[in-house]
């Protein structure tokens, strides 16, 4: 298997939203996201996957010593040998790899935020240098683009969060900032052990209602902020807001029941949402 392959499989393994979305990219732009993309996810599955502790931070060490081989022209990979070669027509820096990896050694290191300012800070490095990436290979001419992105990074992550309380309650950690749950006087108890019936309370919905609030609002901030002369070559991203909008939209429908079940949305409707998305451009 070519490393190209590889993470061809990786990304379409995943039934992420972002796939979709590459879908509509010309070939070297599909390419190099797609490798991004590979390597957000492998990275990724050292926190989820690895139960050691130990063994999960020895790994992300690895591949904080494979981004420094990859940017001395010696990856060993196949995800980092894909991404090599799109490191610098599209601006990828090192930083940009190694913010990744600390926002994993976050989660390996925590797994409650006391408040929004580190919940916030956590979003950049996961969430925000992730979409500051992305736009770079999508095309962009103006500056102010990396900041329309970094916004819709942090709100897409504020999705997920959202989405998976009781998944990630299941795993013992709460992404909710601890100073919220006191103000709504929600326990982590009670997200923690999703007791019937599964722990609903006007309280909680009052919680995450707030929270839903705040990820509407960074998408209404993401979208003033894209300067016009780049939306057309954003369009890949505003695929993935759309389908993370009507995601959020769905969880508010259904009451925020988000302790005992994981929304989804199928296949079929991400790829018309971007095909949506692509036809009129916004």
């Amino acid at each position: 298997m070519t490393p190209q392959q590889y993470v061809q499989d990786k990304a379409a393994r995943s039934g992420s939203s972002f796939y979709y979305a590459f879908l509509f990219l010309p070939a070297p732009q599909r390419a190099a996201i797609t490798a991004f993309y590979a390597f957000c996810r492998e990275v990724d599955d050292v926190v989820d996957e690895v139960s050691e502790p130990g063994v999960a931070a020895a790994k992300l060490q690895w591949w904080r010593d494979e981004v420094a081989a990859a940017f001395l022209g010696t990856p060993t990979h196949p995800v980092m040998r894909a991404l090599q070669p799109h490191q610098a027509p599209f601006g990828i820096g090192a930083q940009h790899l190694l913010a990744v990896i600390e926002g994993c050694q976050v989660d390996l290191e925590q797994s409650r935020f006391l408040d929004f300012a580190g919940l916030q800070r956590y979003c950049h490095l996961v969430a925000g240098v992730v979409g500051e990436v992305a736009a770079n290979i999508f095309g962009r001419t103006h500056e102010g683009t990396l900041a329309y992105a970094h916004r819709l990074g942090e709100a897409m992550q504020l999705t997920n969060i959202i989405r998976d309380v009781g998944e990630d309650a299941r795993r013992g950690r709460i992404y909710l900032p601890l100073d919220e749950l006191k103000r709504f006087e929600v326990k982590p108890a009670e997200i923690l052990q999703r007791r019937a019936p599964w722990g609903y309370s006007d309280r909680f919905t009052a919680l995450m209602r707030f929270q839903a609030e705040r990820a509407h609002a960074a998408y209404a901030s993401a979208m003033a902020a894209l300067p016009e002369v780049d939306r057309e070559r954003q369009k890949p991203g505003l695929m993935m807001a759309n389908i993370y909008r009507t995601l959020l939209r769905d969880i508010e429908r259904d009451g925020f029941r988000v302790l005992h079940q994981r929304t989804t949305i199928t296949p079929l409707r991400k790829l018309w949402i971007a095909a949506r998305t692509h036809l009129q451009g916004r």
